[in-house]
């Protein structure tokens, strides 16, 4: 069955818990949290302290999506703050391999993603040490934006790399999901469909995600 992870992005930042609360009601499997510093990408979002805040209020797993620069930084608060999934990226400075293993070491999913210009060969040498590949469809950084027609086939290219690994390895999507374009990305090979807008917009958001859940 398909992960379905609302992006947190597109909540009501006003009332964060409540939005938190109505995803979990509506029967969604994962939070997406992105999480932006202002180097990596122009936007500032949330740190460790709202994610602590929040995660009292569902025990829906959190997946946190580093978008900035020396990771390894905030690995641990990130931890510490409830995250489930943390995800950071390969064009990222710092040592992202180092990332990745203390993230392991604090008993937590690592994950590597990719923008959607980067060359998928740039994730072979993280794939023994992740649990999670989060495919951009749009340039990180906003939400709303249009999804990236090259998304299915750089997703069916992973979903080949990750299976060949003998290992149990979740395939993500995020960026300019909708019903169509998620189901093609299903179609491709995701396991976790991420998305921000579309999704918060439905009045009936458990009705979408059960039909999503059935792609």
């Amino acid at each position: 069955m398909v992960i379905v992870a609302p992006s947190m992005l597109s909540a009501d930042f006003s009332r964060l818990g409540e939005e938190l609360s109505r995803i979990t009601e509506a029967g969604a499997d994962w939070a997406h949290l992105d999480v932006m510093d202002g180097m990596f990408v122009p936007n500032i979002t949330i740190g460790p302290l709202v994610v602590e805040a929040i995660r009292p209020i569902s025990d829906i797993t959190f997946d946190v999506h580093l978008m900035i620069q020396d990771p390894i930084r905030y690995v641990d608060q990130f931890a510490k703050a409830g995250a489930d999934y943390i995800t950071v990226h390969t064009e990222a400075e710092g040592d992202i391999m180092g990332a990745i293993e203390r993230i392991r070491e604090l008993g937590k999913h690592p994950g590597i993603s990719l923008n959607p210009d980067t060359p998928v060969s740039e994730i072979e040498r993280y794939l023994e040490h992740v649990d999670l590949i989060l495919v951009m469809t749009v340039q990180p950084g906003f939400g709303g934006q249009k999804f990236r027609e090259n998304g299915p086939e750089k997703i069916s290219r992973i979903r080949k790399m990750a299976d060949a690994t003998g290992r149990r390895i979740l395939v993500s999507v995020d960026g300019g999901i909708n019903r169509d374009t998620g189901r093609r990305c299903v179609e491709a090979g995701v396991d976790v469909l991420a998305a921000g807008s579309y999704l918060f917009k439905q009045e009936d958001m458990a009705t979408e995600i059960a039909l999503w859940k059935g792609f």
